[in-house]
């Protein structure tokens, strides 16, 4: 499927938009002899792939009863022109987003369709929520943008049959992931540096249309038959995470989390991010106590400071037990309500959670605890950092109004 008019992309060279903090050109988060990245902050411990095998195979995961989810699933309708006034987002389930800008560009945040997050269709995670859609229900996709290279994040399958449908369509990816890209056949890819942007122009590939009096021109064009160019500018920003394909590629290609303003609105995706790294305490130890004073990442400050304010972000709040492996890669609700208030954004909606098991939490945890997180920091529990049904559109106009579709 496409739009009634089709575009022609075209993406300006790499380069930074904006204030960036002062020690960014030293690039920190890159390894010597360009053999990989890290996160170059104190709020970071290595989580690795053999102690994460461990973990599993000696109990210490719990596996929580997928037959306790409650979300409901909600059939989207997506327009089939670039016809919207406001920002409207729509989850497709864990980090997946559809997300419509007013200006009419259409972003594809992270999406995997497949029964299994897996290198294989008979192991590994398997949903226990549906998608709401499929591929082929999504008729406008102008870019796809990937966090890292996780399977529950970057899809192969999912991807191709993108390509299929949307020949036209531009790929964005953390440095290092390009070519994984294009070994797999994908070539409208671009890779980009943390704090690097692209500014990407949709010039219309049809010729004028001449309006009869007394009738409106149908589609995407607008007035006296005029299409008009689409702009948007997407950012790479930093998150604290990892990335790997294998037990031996890791850290071989970067992660990110991800800026895209267009039509006047501008939106941070959160990927997949920690915030703390925490050690090992009682169940009933608080590990925001006052007694407790462990570095966060800084990132989401300077993100707030040097790119915000932002008028929504996508912020993950799920798969963060046992705290003390997963906190320095996975947030909970405590850590999501702190990176919404660093990176200011005046909205925000929840993702990875509600999908796979990937780690020992309830599957309807992450919600109720965040409605607490908020509180503990005086905000109100709902209408302004929520979460929404599968397949729920939330369309964001004014900052003080959010309406549900």
């Amino acid at each position: 499927m496409t739009s009634a008019i089709l575009y022609s992309a075209t993406i300006s060279p790499a380069k930074i938009t904006g204030a960036v903090p002062e020690d960014a050109p030293e690039l920190e988060h890159h390894l010597k002899g360009k053999k990989g990245f890290r996160n170059p902050w104190t709020s970071w411990k290595d989580i690795t792939f053999w102690g994460a095998l461990k973990l599993i195979f000696t109990g210490g995961i719990p596996n929580p009863d997928t037959t306790q989810c409650t979300i409901p699933v909600r059939k989207p309708q997506f327009p089939t022109t670039r016809e919207t006034s406001t920002l409207r987002a729509t989850w497709l389930g864990h980090a997946s987003f559809y997300v419509e800008f007013p200006s009419g560009f259409r972003a594809l945040f992270d999406p995997v369709f497949e029964p299994r997050c897996s290198p294989v269709s008979f192991l590994g995670p398997k949903r226990y929520t549906p998608p709401p859609v499929e591929v082929e229900d999504i008729p406008i996709i102008d870019a796809v943008i990937i966090s890292h290279n996780h399977y529950d994040h970057l899809s192969l399958p999912t991807l191709t049959k993108i390509k299929e449908l949307h020949p036209n369509v531009q790929f964005f990816a953390p440095l290092g992931n390009k070519e994984w890209f294009v070994s797999c056949g994908f070539h409208n890819i671009t890779e980009l540096d943390w704090w690097e942007s692209r500014d990407v122009k949709l010039s219309s590939t049809a010729k004028p249309a001449v309006a009869k009096v007394g009738h409106d021109l149908a589609g995407d064009q607008g007035q006296n038959g005029i299409v008009p160019d689409i702009e948007a500018t997407i950012g790479c920003l930093p998150c604290q995470h990892i990335s790997s394909r294998t037990p031996f590629d890791r850290g071989h290609t970067l992660w990110g989390s991800w800026s895209v303003e267009s039509g006047g609105k501008k939106l941070w995706f959160g990927g997949d991010t920690g915030y703390r790294g925490v050690p090992s305490l009682p169940p009933s130890e608080d590990d925001y106590g006052p007694e407790h004073d462990y570095p966060h990442c800084p990132a989401f400050k300077s993100i707030g400071e040097l790119r915000g304010p932002f008028d929504l972000g996508l912020i993950p709040i799920g798969a963060y037990e046992p705290r003390h492996f997963m906190s320095p890669m996975h947030a909970n609700p405590y850590d999501s309500v702190n990176i919404f208030i660093d990176t200011q954004c005046k909205k925000a909606l929840g993702m990875h959670w509600g999908t796979w098991v990937l780690t020992g939490e309830e599957v309807m945890q992450p919600p109720e605890v965040l409605k607490k997180a908020m509180a503990w920091k005086g905000l109100p529990e709902t209408g302004v950092f929520d979460v929404c049904d599968l397949g729920e559109t939330r369309e964001f106009e004014e900052e003080q109004s959010v309406a549900k579709l």
